[in-house]
């Protein structure tokens, strides 16, 4: 079974990103196609990147490391949910993204962004990092306005039709989960890029 995780992209107390996850979420889990566990950064907890060795080297020192490893490799997709602060995304996603780098190759990618602008530049700078990481991302999105999406701009009120974009996402994620998976399986791919970088 496809195992996908609902990233929450932000720490950011008040943040809109844990209701956006849930909803996403929940529309998730409906299907029997993948299974979903929202991971929340929150949570997890990093601190600024510590490991000595660049992540491709694959060499974690600190527990904090190794058990953020874990969790991602677990998974063959990935949705982000993710504000944009100063157009980009925000400084605790970057981090923990760039805390591995094996852990994400050659999985699939899907975004929900949400901002003043729907949070579409951060997603740019997403699938350029994830374009580095060997992660094919697809190329439906979920973007949510605060203005249109959200009561006050912080309670989620999602405008019609966004249930059905998240639907869409979700298709072509589950899709190309499935592809990079059998890509991994036959074996030599991952090694032979990893001197790329």
């Amino acid at each position: 079974m496809i195992r996908v995780a609902v990233i929450i992209g932000s720490t950011r107390p008040g943040r809109n990103g844990e209701a956006v996850a849930r909803w996403v979420h929940d529309l998730a889990v409906r299907r029997g196609d993948a299974e979903f566990e929202i991971v929340d950064l929150k949570e997890v907890g990093l601190p600024h990147l510590d490991e000595a060795m660049p992540p491709a080297m694959g060499v974690y020192e600190h527990p904090h490391t190794r058990a953020w490893a874990e969790t991602i490799a677990s998974f063959d997709a990935y949705v982000f949910v993710t504000p944009e602060y100063n157009h980009s995304i925000s400084g605790a996603l970057k981090n923990a993204i760039d805390f591995l780098y094996a852990e994400w190759n050659d999985k699939a990618a899907a975004f929900v962004s949400y901002g003043s602008a729907g949070g579409v530049r951060a997603v740019e700078h997403l699938r350029l990092i994830m374009g580095e990481l060997g992660v094919a991302d697809v190329r439906a999105q979920v973007s949510l306005s605060l203005a249109a999406d959200f009561e006050n701009f912080s309670v989620l009120r999602p405008a019609a039709g966004r249930e059905a974009a998240v639907t869409a996402m979700l298709d072509q994620l589950v899709a190309w989960a499935g592809a990079m998976k059998a890509l991994r399986a036959a074996g030599d791919y991952a090694a032979a890029s990893v001197g790329d970088s």
